[in-house]
């Protein structure tokens, strides 16, 4: 089944894309650190992978994407879809990851007006990981 995207040209998946535009941040690490981060767009979501909005990334890297979720834990607690994967495919606009890890984080009521970056013990423990076993860049479902 190929079906053309106008972000990323031909599409060779064989999971179901969902178009759903949320708020996103990143963060990409590199050698055990954190050496950039960024927010954008999701441009849509599958099981297996996530289109977004971000200038600057690479083919290659590992990234920690933060998604708001569009709904509330317990009809009031709002919600952020952590993922942990590769990016697969980049330009200059926009770029596409894999989700090898994922979790659900309730989020605060209340935006902190500079957040902190660091990372979390779960990113590392992934990212040691991914070290360890790399897998190929290119998927193909």
């Amino acid at each position: 089944m190929d079906i053309w995207n106008e972000h990323f040209g031909e599409d060779r998946r064989s999971k179901h894309r969902f178009a759903l535009q949320r708020e996103l941040r990143f963060k990409v690490l590199q050698n055990d650190r954190i050496t950039a981060t960024g927010s954008g767009q999701t441009v849509d979501l599958s099981s297996r992978g996530v289109g977004f909005e971000a200038s600057g990334l690479k083919e290659g890297l590992l990234v920690e994407l933060s998604i708001s979720w569009p709904v509330l834990l317990d009809e009031s607690c709002p919600m952020r879809l952590i993922i942990f994967g590769r990016v697969v495919r980049a330009s200059r606009r926009t770029a596409a990851c894999t989700i090898d890890r994922y979790e659900f984080r309730t989020q605060a009521r209340v935006s902190q007006l500079s957040p902190t970056v660091r990372i979390d013990g779960t990113l590392r423990r992934w990212a040691d990981a991914a070290f360890r076993d790399p897998k190929p860049l290119l998927v193909r479902a």
